[in-house]
């Protein structure tokens, strides 16, 4: 299931520093990231991967439906991070003209691991 984690932060006169790896429950095998984007991004699940997105600038909303219901989470800060378990179907939404969204993942590229259809309610 969808959650949020907040990522450590440290604050001083030179500014602000994150660090994410060691609050993430997987290892990082991928990382990847989307800007201009001017239409829906995702539209599918994955069958291993886990996913950790961090909108670095700008905001956006992911959106995940399951059988059971569906679900909208804001992104519009460097220090919230969503995970997403494998079978969250998920659609990338709303993203602010400044977007930059941070995308971390548990497994490399695969196209076999990739689930197109919708969840059927």
């Amino acid at each position: 299931m969808a959650c949020y984690l907040q990522i450590p932060t440290h604050n001083d006169d030179r500014g602000s520093l994150s660090v994410i790896e060691k609050i993430l429950p997987f290892e990082i095998k991928r990382v990847y990231y989307m800007y201009d984007v001017s239409q829906t991004r995702g539209g599918h699940a994955h069958i291993k991967t886990t996913q950790a997105f961090v909108c670095l600038g700008g905001s956006c909303e992911i959106v995940t439906q399951t059988k059971q219901c569906r679900q909208s989470f804001l992104l519009d800060s460097p220090q919230k991070c969503l995970v997403l378990e494998p079978h969250e179907w998920h659609t990338i939404e709303n993203l602010s003209p400044q977007a930059f969204l941070l995308v971390l993942a548990s497994e490399y590229y695969d196209p076999s691991d990739y689930i197109v259809e919708i969840p059927n309610d």
